[in-house]
């Protein structure tokens, strides 16, 4: 692995989402050390271009997860230090970090993703009740892991909900809700992995459902016949490339109950815990975590 030189793993940030960027980095650690590459963590804080370039690193693996360094802004850092990393940049983390930017791109390509309304003010949540119907889904659009969503089902509920997803900063959406099946797909390095049917108890795939409850099934076969995940896997390349991802990410969609697709985001740097979906894929399709990360990180050799 001398190939890839001195590796810094960047972790944890200043986000709402450090604490499960912190779990990925270390995991991400372990693995490169085991495979023998010169790998270093690091917890990033707002220093951390001093010591990239006091400590000399040949490569960056980005595990950030959220603002800061999902979203462009450690990426700009990194290309104007001419330090390779993993994963999208400096464009395609900034479209794809914004929920309501991607959905608009999306709409304007005619990629299928649920109808949305901007709330602003409460006129506009009872607005969004009006066109939308009820349930809702209601994002802050710059943050992950399901962080300050929640579903409405009542129109009594609409406001508090608007309020809680507000407190996260930025625009907030409601965006329509969709009946039926939840899927993810991972990309690693132009390929689309073996797809992933989500089951959870919960109203939603929540922060809880994500990271803490065991009764969450993660189907991988997911059930899908080999014709249908063929041309899901299609139209998931062409969300990823469209909004200028790069690398490794994954792809969340919809299945309604008439089998209709329906796109709901793209996450540039997903998480790579123990309950994360990017290594199930991978297992399934015949890599070891530890040769996921290298694969990933091989791709800031062919990217240079």
């Amino acid at each position: 692995m001398e190939a890839l030189g001195k590796v810094a793993v960047l972790m944890g940030g200043w986000s709402a989402e450090r604490a499960v960027s912190l779990n990925s980095g270390q995991a991400v650690l372990a693995a490169l050390q085991s495979k023998g590459v010169d790998a270093h963590g690091i917890d990033v804080d707002r220093s951390i271009h001093q010591r990239l370039e006091a400590e000399k690193y040949d490569r960056v693996f980005n595990i950030l997860h959220g603002r800061g360094g999902e979203d462009g802004v450690i990426q700009g850092m990194l290309d104007v230090m001419q330090i390779p990393y993993t994963g999208s940049g400096v464009l395609g983390s900034a479209l794809t970090m914004d929920k309501q930017l991607t959905k608009q791109l999306w709409h304007g390509i005619g990629l299928p993703s649920p109808a949305y309304k901007v709330l602003q003010t409460e006129s506009d949540c009872t607005q969004a009740i009006a066109e939308l119907g009820l349930p809702l889904m209601i994002k802050p659009v710059l943050e992950g892991s399901s962080i300050g969503m929640s579903k409405v089902s009542r129109a009594g509920d609409m406001i508090a909900a608007w309020q809680q997803a507000t407190t996260c900063g930025g625009t907030v959406i409601a965006e329509a809700f969709v009946t039926g099946k939840e899927y993810t797909a991972a990309i690693l390095n132009g390929r689309v992995l073996p797809m992933i049917r989500l089951e959870t108890p919960r109203d939603f795939y929540d922060y809880k459902a994500k990271y803490d409850d065991e009764d969450t099934q993660y189907h991988c076969p997911c059930g899908l016949t080999v014709e249908t995940e063929k041309k899901l896997s299609e139209l998931v390349l062409q969300a990823f490339n469209a909004v200028h991802a790069k690398g490794w990410g994954r792809v969340d969609f919809m299945l309604d109950e008439q089998s209709n697709p329906w796109l709901i985001e793209v996450n540039t740097v997903p998480g790579m815990t123990d309950h994360s979906l990017v290594p199930m894929a991978a297992k399934e399709a015949g890599l070891s975590f530890e040769e996921l990360v290298i694969e990933i990180l091989q791709g800031t050799i062919t990217a240079c």
